[in-house]
C-alpha cells in the first residue's frame, strides 16, 4: 500500500526526532532508556572520577528515532563504536552469520520432508551478552535527563558538566550495539547455549545447529539475532521456542 509507504519515515537523528514526532518520540526515547536500564547493561560513573584517557576513549552514546510502516515510533540507541577500531583485532569483532546457501539448503529440507518451521527474533540480543572488557560510553543531553528521570537515586550523583553540556558515562557491562565486539560476544553466548541443550553445529556453517529430538532432526540456524527452528513435530518447535525464551526472552 503506497499510503503506508509513504508513512514511515527514514531514520534520523534525536533531535530532529523530537522535533518532528513530538510526545511520541520522547516516549520512544524513554522507552530504549528504560532498556538500558532494565538489562543493567551499565554502571554510572562520575567523569569526575575518570582519567583524561579514559573520557577520552569512551564512546559517544547515540540515538536514533524512526516512524514504521505500522505508525509506531520506535528509537534505536547505540554506541558509536568506530574509536575501539584502533585497538580491537578483526578477528575478535568478526562474528559468523549464516551462509546464503545454509539458508536455501534448509528451506528445501523443510519442504521435502513436511517440516513445522518457526522464525523468532531474539530481543535486546546485544545486551543479553556481557562485556569482556573495560568499555565506557558517554551520554549527553536528554539522554542523560531520561536515566535520571528513571532511577534518580541511581543516575542522579553522576550528572556532571562538561561546558554546558550535561554529561554522564555509564561502564558497560553488556554488550551494547554499536561495540565492536557486540556481535561476537552474542554469538558466544548464543552458540554456547544451543550446544548445552545438545544441539551439534554443523561443521561447514558455525550458525547452523542439528539435534535428533523424538527420532527426527531439528534444525536451528541464525543471523544475528533472528532464528529459523523446524521440525517435523510443532510441539518440538514449540518446545525450543519456550527454551529461548526461557534464556533469551526476559
Amino acid at each position: 500500500d503506497s499510503s503506508e509507504e509513504t508513512f514511515a519515515t527514514p531514520q534520523m537523528s534525536m533531535k530532529a526526532g523530537l522535533r518532528l514526532f513530538g510526545n511520541a518520540g520522547a516516549e520512544a526515547v524513554k522507552s530504549e532508556m528504560t532498556q538500558l536500564h532494565m538489562r543493567k547493561v551499565g554502571i554510572p560513573r562520575s567523569g569526575r572520577d575518570l582519567t583524561r584517557e579514559e573520557r577520552r576513549k569512551a564512546l559517544e552514546y547515540l540515538m536514533f528515532l524512526k516512524r514504521k510502516r505500522c505508525g509506531k515510533v520506535k528509537a534505536r540507541g547505540c554506541a558509536d563504536g568506530r574509536k575501539e577500531r584502533a585497538y580491537t583485532n578483526k578477528e575478535d569483532s568478526t562474528s559468523p552469520t549464516v551462509a546464503t546457501e545454509s539458508v536455501i539448503l534448509s528451506c528445501i529440507i523443510d519442504a521435502a520432508e513436511r517440516r513445522d518451521v518457526a522464525t523468532v527474533d531474539i530481543p535486546g540480543a546485544f545486551m543479553q551478552a556481557d562485556m569482556d572488557r573495560e568499555t565506557m560510553v558517554r551520554l549527553t543531553g536528554k539522554m542523560v535527563d531520561v536515566l535520571v528521570e528513571i532511577d534518580p537515586e541511581m543516575y542522579g550523583p553522576y550528572v556532571t558538566y562538561e561546558g554546558k553540556e550535561k554529561v554522564m558515562y555509564l561502564e558497560l557491562l553488556k554488550a551494547l550495539y554499536g561495540t565492536m565486539r557486540a556481535a561476537r560476544l552474542f554469538w558466544e553466548k548464543l552458540s554456547t547455549q544451543l550446544k548445552k541443550w545438545g544441539f551439534v553445529e554443523n561443521p561447514y556453517d558455525p550458525c547452523v545447529v542439528n539435534k535428533s529430538i523424538n527420532g527426527k532432526q531439528a534444525t536451528i540456524l541464525w543471523h544475528v539475532d533472528d532464528l529459523k527452528i523446524s521440525h517435523v513435530d510443532s510441539n518440538v518447535v514449540s518446545q525450543v521456542i519456550d527454551m529461548i525464551d526461557e534464556v533469551f526472552g526476559k
